[in-house]
């Protein structure tokens, strides 16, 4: 299982980033994502990338997926989504921090999952 930050400029750019995840990259995202404030996403983003960040994010969101670690992170590199996806290992300090804090946050509205046929 791995957990994904999302940032972007606007709630629909986070909905194609997500349909994005499962369409392109293949990856299977396990119960629903949850809305976080750009604020924090922002300050764990800049953390995991070690430095800072060349724009700020309006609208943020967290998921979790599946699939392990690298293989998220294989996928996502494979894709061009209109969000910025941070792939969030367990080795960052910010996994502990953001898994205690995902249960706690509003499920984002919007959200269907793609289903193949």
């Amino acid at each position: 299982m791995s957990l994904i930050i999302l940032r972007a400029d606007s709630r629909d750019k986070i909905l194609n980033a997500l349909a994005d995840l499962e369409r392109h990259a293949g990856l299977r995202v396990r119960g629903r994502p949850r809305i976080m404030k750009h604020e924090i996403a922002d300050k764990m983003a800049a953390s995991i990338l070690g430095g800072n960040l060349r724009t700020r994010s309006r609208v943020a969101a967290a998921v979790e997926v599946e699939e392990g670690d690298t293989e998220t992170i294989m996928a996502v590199r494979r894709i061009h989504p209109p969000a910025h996806i941070i792939v969030v290992s367990s080795e960052y300090d910010e996994y502990e921090d953001l898994r205690e804090m995902f249960g706690t946050l509003k499920v984002l509205k919007g959200y269907y999952s793609y289903k193949k046929r």
